[in-house]
């Protein structure tokens, strides 16, 4: 009887130091600021530059920004793609200065509820077009998608701005075990298929099954072929 109270005893002092014991704090979007480096890979390995991405609170809206410097001898590509968003994930302004090769370019889209303003900058006019209500553009998307993943959901195939309007449809494709740094890692395949009257493509994304759902792997069509967006830890 008495060794019996001993360890329930023991049982009880483990349990309320456990629950003194402070929760693991999470990390990363959307608990945390957040920055995320990755390489521009060919499907060879060969390395064609980096990219970054950026995830800052404004209150309770996001900043988002992307970073893409890569090319090849001839051809080069320097994208900067800033989004400012509100807690519920609407656009409120999205940023493109793009360069491709030789051709560059620098955008503004304003939002203004069921409405978007895109200005031209360097002398390039304005135009408006009608847009849903809390439309997204391509970079909140992705931090969209993240949450709705954290939860246990995948977006809604929805109109999503970049320049103009695109309709893009999100498909879950399961679970793959992927190599990020020459190590194996568990993550949801998601695939992406983009429509719009300019053009049409689709895409890849492998998240981590952590709670930030953390973007491993970007495999997406460029101008020189298609590329991987691979994360360095």
């Amino acid at each position: 009887m008495k060794s019996f109270v001993s360890v329930a005893a023991s049982i009880v002092a483990i349990v309320s130091l456990a629950r003194l014991a402070p929760a693991a704090a999470l990390s990363g979007f959307p608990f945390t600021d957040e920055d995320l480096n990755y390489s521009i890979n060919w499907p060879s390995g060969l390395s064609l530059g980096e990219s970054h991405l950026h995830a800052r609170h404004s209150g309770s809206n996001w900043n988002f920004e992307l970073d893409v410097d890569a090319g090849v001898p001839g051809y080069q590509v320097k994208d900067v793609y800033r989004s400012d968003t509100t807690s519920s994930y609407c656009s409120a302004s999205f940023d493109r200065n793009t360069s491709h090769g030789g051709h560059k370019a620098q955008e503004k889209e304003t939002i203004n509820g069921s409405q978007a303003t895109r200005t031209t900058l360097n002398g390039g006019g304005m135009s408006q077009l009608p847009v849903p209500d809390c439309v997204k553009d391509a970079l909140t998307l992705l931090y969209f998608a993240r949450r709705e993943l954290g939860q246990g959901r995948v977006p809604n195939s929805q109109q999503m701005l970049f320049g103009g309007l695109y309709q893009i449809r999100l498909d879950y494709a399961g679970a793959q075990t992927i190599q990020i740094g020459e190590q194996p890692a568990e993550s949801d395949k998601v695939v992406c298929t983009v429509s719009g009257t300019a053009a049409s493509f689709k895409f890849e994304m492998y998240f981590a099954r952590d709670p930030a759902r953390t973007p491993l792997l970007i495999k997406a069509p460029l101008a020189m072929g298609m590329f991987s967006m691979e994360l360095v830890r």
